[in-house]
């Protein structure tokens, strides 16, 4: 498939335009689930905010990448307020996404699979089921919280080498351990001060602020393993491009396309579906979902190869 350079364009107006509009959309859902007083208006409040939130975060993503906007500045701008509404910082989200291209299908993220008697059935499980349940999400603030309160902590060898560990967060931590720390700590500090000040002037309560993030946790965890299960072991082809409803497919801004974000990940969201072969079958999302909650299957497949130089370079923070 031919497509020229001049056909990619990153489309920052409408990224923008997208932006703003999901920020009021997602703030105003806070608000109604924090001051309805009917339990069926508040689960259609967080329900709604928890698509609107990944609408978000696909912009973030696209701000990960610098697919936002074409000047670096607002598209680092962006992604700081993208961060904000997570909630996590634009550079921890940049350090551990970069690092999930390079890691991809290898031993140090493979959810769905296990291979004795190297893994443990038991930690597979129970890693599988923390992302399904929505604290997968959950490691992200705490990651920052962590990061900015404990100072040394973060570095030491008890956080790395046993809990990080057990968890499968080493490789990341370990990544993280290496960027400027006094940036991410003012862009953690930065998203404090922005939640904070969304609960202060919307009046959001502790209720309405966790349905609403209890539920954009559950959707959003639906999809950070599914767009990958039960594929090749191959760090840059190991990904699907899923079949989903067409209004579910824009409201993610086109994350389902995976398959072709991994193997063109300078690609702009917009542009996205012209690197997907359409004529052949793709995995249905629901479907793969479903799948996973039966637990990882057993494997023997080897690990990937390295990931290739020039994708190497284009993933480096």
């Amino acid at each position: 498939m031919s497509t020229r350079m001049d056909d990619l364009r990153i489309s920052g107006t409408l990224n923008i335009a997208l932006a703003f509009a999901a920020y009021a959309i997602a703030a105003y859902l806070l608000w109604l689930a924090s001051h309805a007083g009917n339990g069926w208006i508040v689960a259609a409040a967080a329900t709604a905010f928890s698509y609107v939130a990944n609408t978000i975060f696909s912009l973030l993503h696209e701000s990960v990448h610098g697919n936002f906007h074409p000047r670096r500045a607002v598209n680092d701008a962006f992604g700081i307020v993208g961060a904000a509404f997570f909630p996590t910082s634009f550079l921890f989200q940049r350090t551990v996404h970069f690092g999930h291209h390079r890691r991809n299908r290898t031993d140090d993220e493979l959810f769905d699979y296990y291979n004795p008697p190297r893994d443990s059935r038991f930690v597979t499980w129970f890693r599988l089921y923390c992302l399904l349940t929505g604290f997968f999400w959950m490691s992200a603030p705490l990651g920052c919280a962590i990061y900015l309160l404990t100072g040394p902590f973060f570095y030491s060898r008890l956080f790395r080498e046993v809990i990080a560990r057990w968890y499968g967060f080493e490789p990341m931590v370990a990544d993280l351990a290496r960027v400027p720390g006094h940036r991410m700590r003012l862009e953690i500090v930065f998203t404090i001060a922005f939640q904070a000040a969304l609960i202060v002037l919307l009046d959001v309560s502790v209720l309405g602020w966790c349905v609403c993030y209890g539920a954009f946790a559950l959707n959003w965890c639906a999809l950070q393993y599914t767009d990958h299960a039960y594929t090749a072991r191959d760090i840059r082809n190991g990904a699907s491009n899923l079949r989903v409803n067409r209004l579910v497919q824009w409201i993610f801004l086109n994350y389902h396309h995976h398959l072709a974000h991994h193997q063109n990940p300078t690609v702009p969201w917009i542009h996205l579906h012209k690197f997907v072969d359409f004529s052949t079958p793709r995995p249905s999302f629901l479907r793969t979902y479903l799948t996973l909650w039966l637990g990882p299957r057993h494997t023997s497949e080897p690990p990937p190869q390295p990931l290739d130089a020039r994708l190497e370079r284009l993933l480096r923070v």
